[in-house]
């Protein structure tokens, strides 16, 4: 997985390419740990990730309830598959997807 980091003022975008599993959640786990201090909006764009695993989604959860705290969170162009993992485990309730 590769992510593209741009921050913009209070704004951090995160571009996520490949596939949050296992191997690679901690990878984004640890981009989030270093980054969020002073951001208010967070920015997940999903356009070039293929897939997402149960780790992935731990840290997308993990990553909601802190932005939760100090500013929001969105999630951007999701692909039908992502987009059903979603809708079946219910994560379609707890973010927001654009």
């Amino acid at each position: 997985m590769e992510i593209l980091n741009t921050k913009n003022d209070n704004t951090l975008t995160l571009a996520l390419t490949g596939r949050l599993d296992t191997v690679t959640a901690p990878e984004l786990e640890t981009e989030l740990a270093a980054n969020l201090d002073g951001v208010e909006e967070l920015i997940l764009d999903f356009s070039a990730l293929d897939y997402i695993s149960s780790a992935g989604l731990r840290v997308l959860l993990a990553a909601q309830k802190r932005m939760n705290t100090q500013g929001s969170m969105k999630v951007t162009n999701i692909n039908a598959d992502i987009r059903e993992v979603f809708e079946i485990t219910g994560f379609c309730d707890i973010l927001t997807i654009e």
